[in-house]
């Protein structure tokens, strides 16, 4: 790697051990801060569904347009607070607030008699991908940067859909969106988690911003999918 890069950028083997620890140190604080994430996020579906909270009980569509808002709103504060400790009480204020959003669908789930197993299943699912995808960008000599506009212009795709299936109700777009946004955010796994390995990413909590949505779509869309052929009513 360091011979890589003196080669191809022209760093001494002592610039390049540096940005190597560099991104040693942001892989690993992104790591641990993504594990703390999980905290709020569990706190906050728990206390959804004790409280049957719901941004789209009323009105689905005003519904989400104030969870875009406050979504938007969290991301600029992330962005303007990720050079301080308080980016990561920010991060972890959206955290809880997007495990409020994922309480429906726990709550949901929770009403099959096989339920917590769904979940338990859901989260199993979620962290072997996550595994797998991160092993392969860590490891793996091929460049997966090329793989970013792709993913966006997917990821725009799906939701530009989510919002007309809103009004369509249709279930087999369902499925087949949250397919397609399974297969799209383990791809964002594996394109997210090599920036900071390559060095494009060296911002621990913006590293993580990003990579717990990717985890977060992925359990959220699995749950919904074993919910629908995998629960059995009481």
């Amino acid at each position: 790697m360091s011979q890589n890069l003196q080669q191809n950028y022209g760093y001494t083997p002592a610039e390049s051990a540096n940005f190597a620890t560099i991104r040693h140190r942001v892989l690993r604080n992104t790591y641990y801060l993504l594990a703390l994430s999980m905290i709020p996020t569990i706190l906050g579906a728990w206390l959804g569904v004790q409280m049957q909270f719901s941004f789209f009980a009323g009105s689905p569509m005003m519904g989400f347009i104030a969870f875009m808002a406050i979504t938007f709103g969290f991301f600029y504060a992330i962005e303007r607070t990720k050079n301080s400790g308080m980016g990561v009480v920010v991060l972890l204020g959206f955290t809880f607030f997007m495990g409020l959003m994922l309480s429906r669908l726990i709550g949901h789930t929770l009403g099959f008699s096989n339920g917590a197993s769904l979940i338990t299943m859901a989260f199993g699912g979620t962290a072997t991908v996550f595994a797998v995808m991160a092993t392969i960008a860590t490891v793996s000599k091929r460049d997966f940067s090329g793989l970013g506009k792709w993913l966006f212009a997917g990821m725009l795709v799906v939701l530009v859909a989510s919002v007309a299936n809103i009004f369509l109700q249709l279930p087999a777009l369902y499925l087949a969106l949250s397919v397609i946004a399974i297969a799209i955010f383990s791809a964002y796994i594996l394109f997210d988690v090599q920036q900071i390995v390559n060095g494009g990413e060296t911002n621990y909590i913006s590293a993580t911003l990003r990579i717990y949505l990717d985890v977060y779509m992925i359990f959220s869309n699995l749950l919904s999918l074993l919910g629908i052929f995998g629960g059995n009513r009481n």
